[in-house]
């Protein structure tokens, strides 16, 4: 099992900047696809970056986000982030950080408990 904590979330202003952090219970990035996704009111989860696993750290971004998102991680401290800049309103969500693996036989995926992000003037 892997438990995964999210934080950083709150209220900002057009524009601002956040940053979410999500660490993981065990060191998992050598092995597991970590992401972050989003879920707004009345819509449903949808994917706004990925970073594979080992040492390639290949990243991908949702178009919405791109040159305003950036995901990254610290190996040492098993945590994963979402620097966010030039947020806007679109972005308010409720954010949940996943991890993945996936094998010829299992596709198993790991949940936060979500952090609210609000972009409100």
């Amino acid at each position: 099992q892997v438990q995964l904590v999210e934080s950083g979330g709150g209220l900002v202003r057009p524009g601002g900047s956040l940053r979410l952090s999500c660490a993981a219970s065990r060191d998992i990035f050598s092995i597991y696809t970590m992401g972050w996704y989003r879920q707004a009111p009345g819509k449903q989860r949808g994917l706004v970056a990925t970073i594979t696993s080992g040492s390639g750290e290949i990243t991908t971004y949702t178009d919405s986000v791109k040159d305003r998102f950036t995901i990254s991680r610290d190996n040492a401290k098993n945590t994963v982030y979402l620097q966010m800049n030039n947020l806007k309103p679109e972005d308010t969500a409720v954010y949940y950080c996943n991890a993945n693996r996936k094998t010829t036989i299992l596709n198993t995926n790991y949940w936060g408990q979500g952090t609210q992000v609000t972009v409100s003037s």
